[in-house]
């Protein structure tokens, strides 16, 4: 049975930094293309960033970009998501997903993912 684990959120001052890991079990993560998507409440869950391959293909939102990254270790089927220089509009549910690399195509539409973890909190606050 396919299942994503999420771990890693925590609340954490304005400016500071968060890892978020999310563990694959029972498909090869080296075949898939990973993203984070995030929920705060009352909005829409929105994706965040996603990659294909180490050094590949990846998106982001204009909002995150140059604080947030994202990476994959295959060899421990497990994605992460480093968070830099939060902000209190960063508040959210964090979830992983993943879809087939061959359908991959750099978009962070919802709809495309197959699998999908439970979700960690991250919240931003002094």
């Amino acid at each position: 049975q396919a299942e994503f684990v999420e771990s890693g959120g925590d609340l954490v001052q304005p400016g500071g930094s968060l890892k978020l890991s999310c563990v694959a079990s029972g498909f090869p993560l080296e075949y898939y293309a990973v993203a984070w998507f995030r929920q705060a409440p009352g909005k829409e869950r929105e994706g965040v960033i996603c990659l294909g391959n180490t050094g590949g293909m990846s998106n982001s939102l204009d909002s995150v970009r140059g604080r947030f990254a994202i990476s994959k270790d295959n060899a421990k089927n497990t994605a992460y998501l480093q968070m830099n220089d939060l902000k209190p509009d960063d508040t959210a549910i964090y979830y992983c997903a993943a879809m087939p690399l061959s359908k991959f195509l750099g978009e962070l539409d919802r709809a495309n993912y197959e699998f999908w973890g439970q979700g960690t909190q991250v919240t931003v606050s002094s």
